[in-house]
C-alpha cells in the first residue's frame, strides 16, 4: 500500500481527525505509550522512518524524540480491523516517558480479585 492509500484507509473523520497510537518495543513486546496521529504526522512517519505524532496539549506536530533525542524508529505499523487505531512497533532510543521512565505505564494499580 502507498501513504496515500493507508492515509486515505484510516477512518480519521470517525475519530475527530485524530487516530490513537499504541507504541510497543520491537524486542521487549512491552507498551510503552500512547499517542495520537493525523494524517500530517502519519504521512511523517511514513515518509522519514520515524514516529511523528500529533500533541492535543500543544496542538503541534511533534517529531518523538526531538528534544530528548529519544526516538522512536518504525519497525511496523499495524492498522487495527476499524481502520481507527494503529500499533507502531518500534526500535525505541533511550526513556519513552518524559519522567525518564522506560515506559508510559510505569503507574501500577491495585485491583482486588473478584475470583
Amino acid at each position: 500500500m502507498t501513504k496515500e492509500e493507508i492515509i486515505q484507509k484510516l477512518d480519521f473523520k470517525k475519530c475527530k481527525g485524530l487516530i490513537p497510537v499504541v507504541v510497543q518495543d520491537a524486542k521487549s513486546k512491552e507498551i510503552l505509550m500512547v499517542a495520537y496521529t493525523n494524517s500530517v504526522a502519519l504521512e511523517k512517519t511514513l515518509s522519514t522512518g520515524y514516529a511523528h505524532y500529533w500533541s492535543r496539549s500543544r496542538d503541534k506536530l511533534w517529531k518523538k524524540g526531538e528534544t530528548s533525542g529519544h526516538t522512536q524508529r518504525i519497525n511496523k505499523i499495524l492498522m487495527d480491523c476499524d481502520y481507527d487505531t494503529l500499533l507502531f512497533i518500534v526500535e525505541q532510543k533511550g526513556n519513552t516517558c518524559h519522567t525518564g521512565a522506560d515506559t508510559c505505564f510505569h503507574n501500577q494499580v491495585e485491583v482486588a480479585s473478584t475470583f
